[in-house]
């Protein structure tokens, strides 16, 4: 029974010895910045005074987005798009294949017809 207690007194003296070990302490890191004081707090002030600052996005309407394109071609173009006949296949669908249309793209044959017929495409 002596040695058990010796033991356990002998284990535990070791795991207070390696737990007491501790990093050592180089202060606080000084602030790096570009700013004056003056600067940065009359940032703080135009920001703390600025309108609908606490807003959630979209509560405010909708929000204007720059259009580069005239809004009659980007639907024409989409149309196009989900016509497209090889619109699900890739060239690398399979090892070592290529995707050659042989199919007519539905527009273009609408087109044909329109024009054969002496209608004017739009």
């Amino acid at each position: 029974m002596k040695t058990s207690h010796i033991l356990a007194a002998a284990a535990l003296t070791l795991l207070a010895a390696t737990g007491a070990q501790a990093e050592t302490y180089e202060g606080v890191n000084t602030a790096v910045s570009t700013k004056s004081r003056d600067e940065v707090n009359a940032e703080a002030v135009r920001a703390a005074s600025a309108p609908n600052q606490n807003v959630t996005r979209g509560s405010r309407g909708p929000e204007t987005v720059a259009v580069s394109k005239d809004r009659a071609l980007v639907e024409a173009e989409a149309v196009r798009t989900a016509y497209a006949p090889d619109q699900n296949v890739t060239g690398g669908s399979r090892v070592n294949s290529k995707v050659i249309s042989t199919m007519v793209h539905p527009m273009d044959a609408r087109v044909q017809a329109q024009q054969g017929s002496g209608a004017v495409a739009k």
